[in-house]
């Protein structure tokens, strides 16, 4: 292609540089200046335009992307401009799953996406629909001199299964040319190793499948597919993932193992209350795409769980299971060894039952619908070796928040990798607070989070679904494993966290917090932290509260949202509805909500501060506001303070 058709913007630091290019000025690499980092889904597609998957989702592209105060990317400019070529800095689409990022800037016209590194979930997503991606920024030179460029020169480094579905125009086109019938596991039966292996290797190797493009002795980076004992998706992505395979396949496509196949409703139940979607005229637009996700689950015959408002409570029998889908398919279906796959970032959360659990994009997904194989390139794994025991009122949020505040992480070496979390110091940990730890793995940048299989796992399990699992003798991690790296943590020393607005990289220990931080709204649920024992946590402080004659200050909103149906059950059986409704809490049904910018709990004002239980504060993920990510102690505490406050210090100020 000649350097003529690649019109470059450089996503700078400065709003006005970006500016300057949208309207027509050309600037070199150097003069841009510091590019962006961190340019996350959320920025890239706002959550509130997923309802649309068709050709209008171009004219969205980059509308949220922040630039120190700024939004410079309005409705239809990036289109219009007819860049080819977007530029940024490190850890390029980071955060949600969602293809619709990818999609829309290949809508918009962007062929090709040149980054420091990228995020695991976007790349892959770019890939399966054909948008380019590389992190050679000698391309840029060869485009300033006028050079063209070869398809061999984009596809230049990228292992071979990735480079081969780039070559044909992406995974369903590949896939029905190269994986029909792959539907038994190459490494079924034995899995002796000469060398040791970690327990994620082992399941890996147990559901690995034979496919063109893939080696028969896999290496890190190498790409290969393997069969999901589970697939799962919920409504942002459904009716994208029908539209694909209707498209490719025409309108009597049969799926691979319906049975292993689970639908959720988990984003749409307060979309009236959401005010990004009233805001954007998106109400009516967001029923149809949940009807269009009923439609499919019903031609299917595949099973769904619907989540509830708050008026469908009053009128439920008790026999409506319903709640976030990763925290759903942990508490009812993964066992330990399997491989879970589902289309929310958040997916490794089964990780902390002995699973392979990673999140996939909506190509990925239609593809494992009809083939039975999913895509997965070989990460490396990171021991995280946990010591001691954690101290009171200190949470395996505020370990998470520590990691992430870590040099290692930060620079993007965690990006990809397996994250096993080992150690003494886990068997302290009950499975809700395992589940925190691999739920964030996405923040890490992971493809995802394991913890070996234990009695805690067999407890989880009778107790929540009154099976009795079975460990086999295999599923540890053999002595003598590789790990690319190892972090070891004494959780003894750690104390209270936050995460300052942006990132929830941008962590530091409560106590050194030198701003006195007001808020304004206090929010406590999400998959991360709307589990049983963080309802304990948030019963706790605000039962401490009432007791010491506490109320929430005049002007702070508190909302508290149930994970699942059943974790508001046990506190129905345990009482704490009762102190909620006594300190003036609003109570919300099972859905990701305010986290994903749904629901009640989202900010209407940039100047509103909120601090939040929730997994991730990117600019615009939970509203206009700013958003400091804390556990929950902490969020109840500083929701009776009005300010930023861990439970321990609200304990000392009050006793005096």
């Amino acid at each position: 292609m000649n350097s003529s058709d690649w019109k470059i913007l450089y996503l700078s630091q400065d709003p006005g540089l970006i500016s300057r290019q949208l309207s027509g000025e050309p600037i070199t690499r150097a003069q841009a200046g510091p590019l962006r980092d961190d340019v996350s889904t959320d920025e890239i597609t706002p959550v509130h335009i997923l309802s649309h998957y068709d050709n209008t989702l171009g004219e969205f592209a980059h509308t949220g992307l922040r630039c120190g105060h700024d939004n410079p990317i309005v409705r239809r400019a990036l289109k219009q401009a007819g860049f080819a070529v977007l530029v940024a800095g490190r850890r390029y689409g980071k955060g949600s799953s969602r293809e619709h990022s990818p999609t829309a800037e290949k809508l918009a016209g962007v062929q090709l996406v040149i980054a420091e590194s990228f995020e695991r979930i976007y790349r892959q997503n770019a890939d399966n629909i054909g948008l380019f991606t590389s992190t050679d920024f000698g391309l840029l030179d060869r485009m300033e001199r006028g050079e063209a460029l070869t398809l061999a020169d984009l596809l230049q480094g990228r292992e071979a299964l990735a480079a081969s579905i780039l070559g044909v125009g992406g995974l369903l086109r590949w896939g029905q040319r190269f994986l029909s019938g792959v539907d038994s596991p190459k490494g079924e039966g034995s899995n002796r190793e000469i060398r040791p292996q970690t327990l994620f290797e082992k399941i890996l190797k147990r559901h690995r499948l034979t496919a063109p493009h893939t080696p028969d002795q896999p290496q890190t980076g190498d790409g290969l597919f393997v069969r999901a004992d589970w697939r799962f998706i919920h409504e942002y992505y459904t009716g994208m993932a029908d539209t694909l395979m209707k498209n490719a396949l025409g309108q009597d496509f049969t799926l691979q193992s319906p049975e292993q196949i689970v639908v959720f409703e988990d984003h749409t139940s307060y979309v009236e209350e959401s005010p990004a979607h009233v805001r954007g005229g998106l109400i009516a637009n967001m029923h149809a795409m949940s009807q269009a996700q009923r439609n499919f689950a019903a031609r299917h015959g595949l099973r769904m769980h619907r989540t509830l408002t708050d008026a469908e409570v009053l009128q439920d029998d008790g026999s409506n299971v319903a709640g976030i889908s990763h925290a759903m398919v942990a508490e009812h279906y993964a066992l330990p060894g399997q491989v879970v796959v589902g289309t929310d970032s958040h997916t490794p959360h089964s990780g902390a039952l002995g699973c392979v659990a990673f999140g996939v994009g909506t190509t990925d997904m239609a593809n494992a619908f009809v083939t039975g194989a999913v895509r997965v390139t070989l990460p490396e794994c990171v021991r995280i070796e946990l010591q001691g025991q954690l101290p009171a009122g200190v949470t395996a949020k505020d370990l998470m928040l520590h990691l992430l505040a870590t040099p290692y992480i930060r620079s993007g070496s965690g990006v990809g990798k397996v994250f096993e979390f080992a150690g003494e110091g886990i068997a302290h940990l009950r499975t809700d607070e395992r589940a925190t730890l691999t739920n964030m793995c996405a923040e890490l940048g992971g493809l995802t989070g394991i913890v070996a299989p234990d009695a805690e796992t067999l407890r989880f399990i009778r107790e929540r679904r009154g099976v009795d699992a079975v460990i086999d003798d295999w599923m540890h991690s053999d002595d003598g494993a590789h790990y690319a790296h190892t972090m070891t943590v004494n959780l003894a020393t750690l104390c209270p966290m936050v995460a300052r607005p942006g990132d929830p990289g941008l962590g530091l220990a409560l106590s050194e917090l030198q701003e006195r931080v007001q808020i304004d709204i206090a929010y406590g649920g999400s998959c991360t932290a709307g589990k049983r024992e963080d309802f304990d946590h948030y019963h706790a402080v605000l039962a401490w509260g009432l007791e010491n004659s506490l109320r929430v200050p005049e002007g702070v909103q508190v909302f508290l949202q149930y994970g699942t149906t059943a974790v508001r059950d046990y506190c129905a059986e345990q009482a704490y509805d009762k102190t909620f409704a006594a300190m003036g809490v609003r109570i919300l049904q099972p859905s990701c909500g305010a986290c994903a910018n749904c629901g009640p709990g989202s900010s209407t004002d940039s100047a509103q501060v909120t601090v939040s239980a929730i997994n991730r504060n990117f600019p615009g993920r939970s509203g206009p506001g700013q958003v400091w990510l804390a556990s929950p102690p902490t969020v109840m505490a500083s929701a009776l303070a009005g300010e930023l406050i861990s439970f321990e210090a609200l304990q000392r100020r009050i006793s005096g």
